[in-house]
C-alpha cells in the first residue's frame, strides 16, 4: 500500500510541479511498475525507502538481459530517478539510490533494435511470386511474432503449432520445453506456406514434421536464414546491422515498451530467472496470450 501512496504522490508532483503531459507521466508510472514487477519476481517486499542501489543495478541489469534496447534502459533509468528525487524532495527518503544508477557497462554491445515500421519494411520487401517468397514470410512473421531464437525456428515442428489455440511449443535451451502465444497473422502466412509450398515439395525422410524447408527438402540452416534477413536488409535500404536475434531483441523491447508484463516476457523468451534460483509459479496460458494480443505491435497489422 506504500508503494501506491508513493505513486500518487509522485504523479501530482509530476503533473502539477513538472507541468508534464499524461503521456510522460504513464510513461514515469510505467517505469515503477516494471521496477515493482522486479520485486515481485524476485520474491522481494521492499518499502520504497529502503530500496537501496544495489537492488536498482540488479533491476537495470535484469531488464537488460531480457533484451530492453539501450534507449528504453535510459528511459528507465530516468523515470527511476525522478521518482526518487520527488521522495527525496518530500523528505521521504534522505538519500537516492538512484543517484548514481547508469547503463549497465557489458563486454557486449547491445543489437540494434528495429521499429515496427522497418519490419513491416523488411516483410514487403519478400518477393511472393518465388515459393521461398511465401516461406520467408511465413519464417519472419513467426520469427518476431514470437520472439524465437534462430535455432528454434528451424527446429519449429508442425506437430508443435496448435492452430486453434493459438500456441506453439517450443524445445529451447537445455531441452526445455515452453509454450509460447502466437498470433493470426503468423498463424495465417504459416497456413500459406504449408498449403500452397511446402505440401508440393518432396520431404527427405528426417525432415517430415519440421515445418521451414529448404529447396532440398531439408531443414534450414542458421546461415541461411541470416543471408534471407541480411538481404532483405540490403533491399529496403536499411543501414542497422541486423540478424535473426534482432527480430526476437525487436519483439522483447515492443513488449516491454507498450506495457507487457515484465514476467510475461520472461517466460515467452525461454529465459531463466535471472535474478533467483527459485522457479516462480509459470503463467497461465491465457494469461500470456493476453499479453501478445494487448501489447504486440503485430496485433495492428492484421487483427492477432
Amino acid at each position: 500500500m506504500i508503494w501506491v501512496n508513493y505513486i500518487k504522490g509522485f504523479k501530482v508532483y509530476l503533473k502539477l510541479e513538472k507541468s508534464l503531459s499524461d503521456n510522460s507521466i504513464d510513461a514515469y508510472l510505467h517505469d515503477i511498475e516494471k521496477l515493482l514487477q522486479f520485486f515481485e519476481i524476485s520474491n522481494k517486499d521492499i518499502p520504497p525507502e529502503k530500496v537501496t542501489s544495489d537492488d536498482l543495478h540488479s533491476f537495470i541489469k535484469y531488464i537488460n538481459e531480457i533484451g530492453l534496447s539501450a534507449t528504453s534502459q535510459a528511459r528507465i533509468i530516468s523515470g527511476l530517478k525522478a521518482f526518487f528525487k520527488y521522495l527525496l524532495l518530500e523528505d521521504l527518503i534522505t538519500q537516492s539510490p538512484a543517484e548514481l544508477l547508469e547503463a549497465p557497462k557489458t563486454g557486449r554491445k547491445l543489437p540494434d533494435t528495429l521499429s515496427v515500421e522497418e519490419i513491416n519494411n523488411l516483410i514487403d520487401a519478400i518477393d511472393l511470386s518465388k515459393p521461398e517468397g511465401t516461406r520467408n514470410k511465413a519464417m519472419l512473421e513467426t520469427l518476431y511474432g514470437c520472439g524465437l531464437r534462430v535455432s528454434e525456428l528451424i527446429n519449429l515442428k508442425i506437430s508443435n503449432i496448435f492452430f486453434k489455440e493459438g500456441f506453439i511449443k517450443i524445445t529451447g535451451k537445455g531441452n526445455k520445453e515452453r509454450l509460447v502465444p502466437i498470433g493470426n497473422v503468423a498463424l495465417k502466412n504459416i497456413k500459406i506456406y504449408i498449403e500452397n509450398i511446402r505440401n508440393k515439395q518432396e520431404v527427405k525422410k528426417d525432415f517430415t514434421d519440421i515445418l521451414f524447408l529448404n529447396r532440398r527438402g531439408a531443414r534450414l540452416s542458421r546461415v541461411m536464414v541470416f543471408l534471407i534477413i541480411k538481404e532483405l536488409a540490403e533491399r529496403t535500404g536499411l543501414k542497422k546491422t541486423i540478424s535473426p536475434h534482432t527480430f526476437r531483441h525487436s519483439f522483447a523491447t515492443h513488449l516491454i515498451e507498450g506495457g507487457a508484463d515484465l514476467r510475461a516476457v520472461q517466460e515467452m523468451l525461454g529465459h531463466e530467472s535471472i535474478t533467483t534460483t527459485e522457479i516462480y509459479t509459470h503463467l497461465d496460458r491465457e494469461y500470456l496470450r493476453e499479453a501478445i494480443l494487448s501489447f504486440h505491435p503485430m496485433v495492428k497489422r492484421g487483427n492477432q
